[in-house]
């Protein structure tokens, strides 16, 4: 099968286009997937540069998310059939989602349905599990909080937004560009704040009377004093993102 493959950590230019990749086989606990399109993530980029923690031997293939159609099912596994649309954020198991081909274990993989693209369920694992982490499970964010998500445009602060909304919160955004700042509140933001004029922080203190309860943090190194300064008494601050100390 056809994939990329890294030999040695480094930029971009370390990754190269595979013919000859074994297609990788599932035991009787997996699946095997036929990638239809793969997901790109910041922790992708870690990996490939060597940078991040438990970074997996040389060569392999990178890559978490996919999504594509199941081709073969383990005998133990039950909720999944030959042919079905399924979403995945694999963890390696010997091989990564950019290829043709990638096995992952049931609890890693979702059904996708028909009203999604490829393309789209390809965005859904690492962005939207960090962003259901970081709101629901590590701060208990809950319907009625008022909710800064701070870096909103990306993938894991779109996701962010999405779910804040959807649970009822007032949710407001930052972004750093106008088209940022349109995506953000398109995707349901009340309101959206540029992080990169003067004094924006003190406009996100006066529209919301009683102060935000929650703030989900994209960059901590730049952001975190800012954050303290607009959180109000007994307020929760998530950490998702940090590139520095």
């Amino acid at each position: 099968m056809r994939g990329i493959s890294i030999k040695e950590f480094g930029g971009p230019e370390v990754l190269k286009i595979n013919e000859n990749l074994k297609v990788p086989q599932p035991n009787d606990d997996q699946l095997l997937i036929k990638v239809s399109a793969a997901g790109v993530n910041p922790v992708d980029t870690y990996i490939r540069s060597g940078s991040f923690p438990n970074s997996p031997s040389l060569p392999f293939t990178p890559g978490y998310d996919a999504a594509g159609v199941v081709e073969k099912v383990g005998k133990n596994v039950k909720n999944f059939k030959k042919g079905e649309r399924v979403f995945t954020t694999c963890n390696f198991q010997g091989s990564g989602t950019y290829a043709e081909y990638v096995v992952a274990n049931p609890i890693h993989v979702g059904h996708l349905g028909n009203k999604l693209s490829f393309e789209e369920g390809a965005g859904i694992g690492v962005p939207y599990y960090t962003a259901y982490k970081a709101f629901r499970i590590l701060v208990g964010g809950k319907g009625g909080d008022t909710v800064l998500v701070h870096g909103a445009s990306g993938a894991v602060g779109l996701a962010s937004v999405q779910i804040a909304k959807s649970l009822g919160c007032t949710v407001i955004g930052t972004a750093g560009t106008e088209e940022g700042l349109k995506l953000v509140k398109a995707n349901g933001a009340d309101f959206v704040f540029n992080h990169r004029e003067a004094g924006y922080e003190k406009k996100i203190k006066s529209c919301v009377p009683g102060g935000v309860t929650v703030i989900l943090e994209m960059l901590a190194n730049v952001n975190l004093a800012k954050d303290i300064d607009i959180i109000n008494r007994k307020g929760r601050i998530s950490l998702i993102g940090s590139r520095g100390e």
